[in-house]
């Protein structure tokens, strides 16, 4: 059951019949035809006498006056709502809803292009289309682009007052800084559901926050969440950006994720969409009546429209396409209380068939400017997946990250490679070194995400061993790409399920095993465990946190690899993490450390309670001695399991 108010039922939808649609098309069709017939007996508006039939369609009243107060869409005043919809080829615009038991309203004419009216009998929950007269005289109906909700995506647009809600736990919420986040990414049609049923929605993701606190992820990273075609969907064919996916709940069941989210101390980023629209169930398409050869209005209308997923590519050459856009990034920011955006696939915004798009990257920094000024605190990422710097630099695009293909394909190739002598140790050091414009943070680090582990690919433990994926090798090589993803400088995060084991591939229609949580019980626990180190919970990894890395120790021959996290450096500060990535296990391994005196093992990837067919190598504290090796003043001696890391840290005095 929908809902408007907290725990009030909305009153049950009733979709205007296809029938009835077609009936009032027909009168327009009809009236239209004569009119070209015999324009005689057809005055001005104003003067016509109308059949009674034709009144649902052609109002007999004075020209309306457009309205005095801002917004576009359907925007909700006391007493009324006011309706702005741009459509700069039409002849005339009208709106139909509950609010005139479906009878035409004319808007009036702005100079702007757009139309507008405030009607005062329209209100919060009650469905509306408008009905447009194209460039050329035709009528069509049209749901409203901006729609703030819609009965789902080949049904009415609905109006939705934000002001319907009331926030309880923003208060208990502050925004983790960049170097202190952990984010999860999630698909909420799949997170928590049952095979056979769904999707998933808001309130079933809502009984797992709790399971995410305990995690320790303080982001999680919504995959596009705006209404699509279908009930079943990655997201990624957004049909109505400005109204959350009917089949996830309500826009009110959005609010509440969020704000039970903030009552537990996570942040919520959503994913959005602006490199293309649908491309099917679109209202936008031929809008207005002109289709300017391709879409209409809000399409490039020559080569520039075409994109991997279809010819609706939106024209950001456009200002009023632009200010489209840029209020929806603002819109979640400000009426969901969204704590940040993650902006799909930039660089096919930036570019048009690997041409520079200029408009495009106009399009990218005035989103940013408009966050910055309004929201400074808030995380903006960019999935460009091109390493290009100006992406996230000021002068740039002005993203705060960017997620990071130089660290997630070298790191995938190193766990996936079946051969220890195919492993490129050299490929993981710079995997660890890069950062954009100097700053570790301008960069997403992970070695799952919704991308990789679909499209012919799969989750690393079924890439390791597709036969078993719960086999020992499988588990310690993810295990081992979560050491490397929440040890590296960067914003590290993780896919959902990755923490138990999850194999397969993304599905839409597949949700995540939670049986796996208790199966891999230890595996689960290992990511509590790191997630805390990479946190400093315990006040003795705050390098981890850090800016500075150093791989100091490099051995192709065995495939290990050792590297030095600070910030400040000293006891609680420095940390050394030891990695593994060959067969071989090692008693009495030499390397530097940074420091003498006693090292103490945070972390050990062999230990038994994370898996009992681990190798359960003992792993004892360090021992350091001013006597210098790697390029580092001390050294020492530890043991080190196969396929496993080890982390080590000094307490402050």
């Amino acid at each position: 059951m929908r809902e408007t108010k907290q725990g009030e039922p909305r009153r049950p939808r009733k979709d205007f019949s296809e029938t009835a649609c077609e009936a009032r098309n027909n009168e327009v069709v009809q009236r239209t035809a004569r009119s070209r017939a015999a324009p005689e007996l057809f005055g001005p508006a104003d003067q016509l006498q109308v059949p009674d039939f034709l009144t649902a369609i052609v109002p007999l009243e004075p020209v309306p006056e457009p309205s005095w107060r801002p917004g576009m869409g359907a925007i909700p005043y006391d007493g009324g709502t006011t309706f702005r919809v741009w459509a700069p080829y039409a002849q005339r615009v009208q709106v139909v809803g509950d609010f005139s038991h479906w009878h035409a309203v004319e808007l009036a004419r702005e100079p702007s292009g757009n139309f507008s009216r405030d009607i005062a009998s329209a209100g919060n929950g009650q469905q509306y289309q408008f009905i447009i007269q194209g460039r050329y005289g035709d009528w069509r109906w049209r749901n409203d682009p901006r729609a703030s909700d819609v009965t789902h995506s080949t049904g009415n647009s609905v109006i939705l007052d934000h002001r319907d809600f009331v926030w309880r736990f923003d208060g208990l919420f502050q925004m983790p800084a960049p170097h202190e986040a952990v984010i999860y990414e999630l698909h909420i049609g799949t997170f928590n559901d049952s095979p056979g049923w769904g999707p998933g929605h808001w309130l079933s993701a809502i009984d797992k926050l709790d399971y995410l606190r305990e995690l320790g992820v303080n982001l999680v990273e919504l995959m596009p969440s705006a209404e699509f075609a279908g009930d079943f969907s990655w997201g990624y064919n957004p049909t109505f950006p400005f109204a959350p996916e009917s089949a996830y709940g309500t826009p009110n069941d959005l609010k509440r994720f969020v704000d039970e989210a903030h009552r537990r101390g996570i942040g919520v980023i959503m994913d959005v969409v602006y490199n293309h629209l649908g491309p099917s169930d679109l209202p936008h398409w031929d809008f207005d009546g002109e289709t300017l050869g391709r879409g209409g209005v809000y399409f490039y209308p020559d080569w520039r429209a075409s994109t991997p997923w279809g010819d609706t590519r939106p024209d950001y050459g456009r200002s009023e396409v632009r200010d489209y856009l840029r209020d929806n990034a603002l819109m979640w920011l400000r009426e969901y209380h969204m704590d940040g955006l993650r902006v799909d696939a930039t660089k096919e915004i930036r570019t048009a068939s690997g041409v520079d798009n200029p408009a495009g990257w106009e399009l990218l920094r005035s989103l940013t400017e408009a966050v910055k000024r309004e929201f400074p605190w808030k995380l903006l990422i960019a999935e460009d997946m091109a390493a290009n710097p100006a992406v996230t630099h000021p002068q740039g695009a002005g993203f705060d990250a960017q997620w990071d293909a130089a660290f997630v394909h070298p790191m995938r190739a190193a766990l996936i490679a079946p051969f220890d002598e195919w492993r490129d140790l050299n490929a993981v050091r710079d995997a660890l070194t890069f950062r954009y414009n100097g700053r570790s943070t301008q960069r997403i680090v992970y070695t799952e995400s919704h991308d990789e582990v679909a499209n012919g690919r799969s989750r690393l433990p079924t890439e390791v061993s597709p036969y078993n994926p719960g086999d020992v090798l499988a588990k310690k090589k993810a295990l081992l790409g979560t050491v490397l993803t929440l040890t590296a400088p960067g914003i590290p995060m993780l896919f959902m399920g990755q923490e138990f084991l999850e194999d397969g591939h993304f599905d839409d229609g597949e949700p995540l095993d939670w049986g796996k949580a208790g199966w891999f019980g230890g595996i689960l626990q290992a990511h509590r465990d790191l997630i805390r180190l990479r946190r400093n919970w315990h006040d003795t990894t705050a390098g981890l946190r850090g800016e500075h890395v150093h791989v100091f120790h490099l051995n192709h021959d065995d495939k290990v690899l050792a590297f030095h996290r600070w910030e400040d450096g000293g006891p609680g500060d420095d940390v050394v993490v030891i990695v593994n990535l060959g067969h071989r296990a090692f008693s009495g391994y030499a390397l530097g450390l940074p420091s003498d005196g006693p090292w103490r093992v945070r972390f050990n990837g062999d230990w038994q309670g994370y898996s009992p067919d681990f190798s359960g190598t003992s792993v004892q504290d360090v021992w350091g001695e001013w006597s210098g090796r790697d390029g580092m003043p001390a050294s020492g001696q530890l043991s080190l399991g196969a396929y496993s890391a080890v982390i080590l840290s000094k307490d402050r005095g």
